[in-house]
């Protein structure tokens, strides 16, 4: 008999133990060993958390190179079914040869599961019928367990999942992040009940009594907005480096309906806009997307969303001030355009129907749409294409975690009919709905690429923009470790292109995320590797640096919420000089929409301790694409040394 040294490895996380009866069998290219039940000495406990079992597997014959391994567990009648986590499982053969199969996902039923062996496979390179075979069930299986479904007409395709349960368990929250979220959801709102203003439908009175909300939740940068939110430095300072840096673009010629001159902007004559826009120093910002969109009811009273353009101008000292705003697309006698040298609250009411805008543009095209219905199609497609052998597969997967039950609970919880932005947003329901079409409609491949974003702006050389410094050292650093990865794996375009399960997954991209319109410049088709390797960096960093950089500092800049308002309750002014600080506070959402918004932003802001990392290479077992993970890792420890 000949033996093969088999090494169980559980994983390190709550809930990976199982005490059902644990099976495999070894599958190579000569034959397979029979079904064994796993027995050890230390009983259950081989299975454990974070526990290391060797076993030995016995067959009369070799069973030549192995090909995948079959896992199974079955329920005693003492312990029912449970679910288990392993990690992976070595095993040894007579001949000294080493295989590593990597798992690391849920095993919660009685089913055989078979897990090939770890080295990176294409499909045209999966020689063998078993592999084959493999390959083919899986991907049936994932299909399966992974269909698509249409949660509103117009925006990209999500999961379909009745519950939370449906979910697939290897999509879903571990304990850790399962724990941290209900926990921050469930005090964030408590301490509001507890203040008695989630329910109170009045309107706030004073700026200061706003501060109570939160008075315990402040952070050093809310604490700054705070402090600053009514200056111009700030204000164009947030369109560079707030929540939203995805609007702004350097100005060359003002819109026909933005109807600007120099006796407004430099009374003085000591610019003039022509040459300023000639030098580079203007620069635009518009809201049009969301012109004209049904705006909600809110505590019985309708709210009010501008569709506004702001023309900044960058000055000697390289501060980004604002010099013109005009609330609505319409140029109009009651629709003034609004300048710093308006009274007080003129201007201030100006920049406050400026910023709800960009509540809504923000929170529904920029955060909503790009970073997460784009994610998740991304991830289904993935899961539903490409099987765990594919080494696009073992790129990508670590960057759909948990993306899937996020967004479950976004559409039950935020944007549903009873969810927090559909009933305390002024874009909230019908609107709602109206801007991710549009904003849909409106994506080009170059927006979701940093490089080719910012050069489209025209904002490659912008002082001060912290956004696009610290962007492109991340996306340089991702596209370096991706070219490495998949140019390892792809040596010529023919293998690009006779790649049959990459190009299903771009395809199924095409249709159920962009929902085959012909978004400007958006593949259907994969041709070269460099084409992959580009399409493979922006998901990887649409899925982490930009969502970092939309999402983590919602409550700093909305914390104090007059920065970012929700909602407004009062239509801009159709003329100068009336605006007062009763007609300001009268704008203002009322107390019980301003508690929630401040809620699930705050909610939305934290990190998890149990997150994604770039790092994870367990999916690998090729020595070179490890030294590529040590080479990324190098990088990002020098960034974060260096980054602003």
């Amino acid at each position: 008999m000949l033996d093969y040294e088999v090494t169980v490895f559980t994983a390190n996380r709550p809930f990976a133990t199982t005490f059902n009866n644990v099976f495999i069998k070894l599958v190579g290219i000569s034959g397979e060993s029979e079904r064994k039940r796993l027995l050890s000495l230390r009983g259950a406990s081989a299975f454990a958390i974070g526990a290391v079992a060797s076993f030995t597997v016995s067959c009369p014959t070799s069973l030549g190179k192995l090909v995948l391994i079959e896992l199974d567990k079955q329920p005693l009648v003492v312990f029912p079914e449970d679910s288990w986590f392993p990690a992976k499982v070595e095993v040894k053969s007579p001949e000294g040869v080493a295989y590593n199969f990597p798992i690391y996902r849920w095993i919660t039923d009685s089913k055989v599961h078979h897990f090939r062996e770890g080295k990176a496979l294409k499909g045209f390179e999966d020689n063998h019928h078993l592999g084959r075979y493999s390959r083919e069930k899986e991907i049936k299986q994932r299909q399966k367990d992974y269909c698509w479904d249409v949660y509103a007409e117009g925006i990209p395709h999500c999961i379909k999942a009745d519950d939370l349960a449906s979910l697939p368990a290897e999509v879903r929250f571990s304990f850790a992040k399962q724990t941290e979220f209900l926990f921050t959801s469930q005090t964030g709102l408590a301490e509001l009940k507890l203040k008695g203003l989630a329910d109170c439908k009045k309107g706030w009175t004073h700026l200061d009594d706003i501060s109570r909300v939160f008075c315990c939740k402040q952070t050093e940068i809310s604490d700054y907005v705070q402090e600053h939110w009514k200056e111009d430095a700030f204000f164009g300072y947030q369109f560079l480096n707030g929540l939203n840096p995805m609007l702004i673009r350097r100005c060359a010629v003002l819109p026909d309906n933005f109807p600007v001159t120099d006796a407004m902007v430099f009374p003085d004559c000591r610019c003039c806009l022509v040459e300023e826009m000639k030098k580079g120093n203007i620069f635009l910002c518009d809201y049009k997307q969301i012109d004209g969109v049904k705006t909600n009811i809110i505590n019985g009273k309708k709210q009010y969303l501008m569709a506004p353009l702001i023309l900044l101008h960058k000055t000697p000292d390289d501060k980004l001030m604002p010099i013109a705003i005009q609330l609505k697309q319409k140029p109009a006698e009651d629709n003034p355009i609004f300048l710093p040298s308006d009274s007080e609250y003129d201007w201030l009411l100006a920049k406050i129907f400026v910023r709800s805008a960009d509540f809504s543009e923000h929170q529904l095209n920029v955060h909503l749409l790009r970073t997460h219905l784009l994610a998740e199609a991304f991830a289904v497609s993935l899961l539903r294409n490409m099987p765990m052998v594919h080494p696009l597969y073992k790129l990508l997967i670590p960057h759909t975690r948990y993306t899937l039950q996020i967004n479950f609970l976004a559409r039950k919880r935020l944007i549903s009919e009873e969810g927090v932005f559909t009933k305390f947003t002024s874009s909230g329901g019908e609107g709602m709905s109206t801007i991710l079409r549009r904003a849909l409609f409106s994506v080009t491949y170059s927006s979701l690429c940093m490089p080719e974003d910012i050069a489209e702006r025209g904002l490659k050389d912008m002082p001060n923009f912290y956004y696009r410094d610290d962007g492109l050292r991340l996306w340089d650093i991702i596209n370096r470790f991706v070219r490495g990865v998949l140019s390892y794996y792809y040596k010529n375009d023919l293998e690009v292109q006779q790649d049959s399960e990459l190009q299903n997954w771009i395809l199924d991209i095409f249709e159920h995320g962009f929902l085959s319109h012909p978004c400007p410049g958006i593949p259907q088709k994969l041709s070269t590797v460099d084409e992959l390797i580009k399409f493979a960096t922006m998901v990887i960093f649409t899925g982490s640096a930009q969502h970092a950089a939309v999402n983590s500092g919602q409550f700093d800049y909305g914390g104090w919420m007059p920065n970012m308002a929700t909602s407004l309750q009062l239509p801009p002014p159709t003329k100068k000089g009336e605006a007062t600080e009763e007609t300001m506070l009268k704008t203002l959402p009322d107390v019980n929409t301003t508690v929630q918004g401040m809620a699930t932003l705050w909610l939305l802001s934290q990190q998890s301790s149990d997150f994604v990392s770039v790092l994870n290479s367990v999916c690998y077992t090729a020595k070179f694409v490890f030294k590529l993970f040590q080479e990324l890792s190098n990088r990002f420890i020098s960034i974060n040394l260096n980054i602003i």
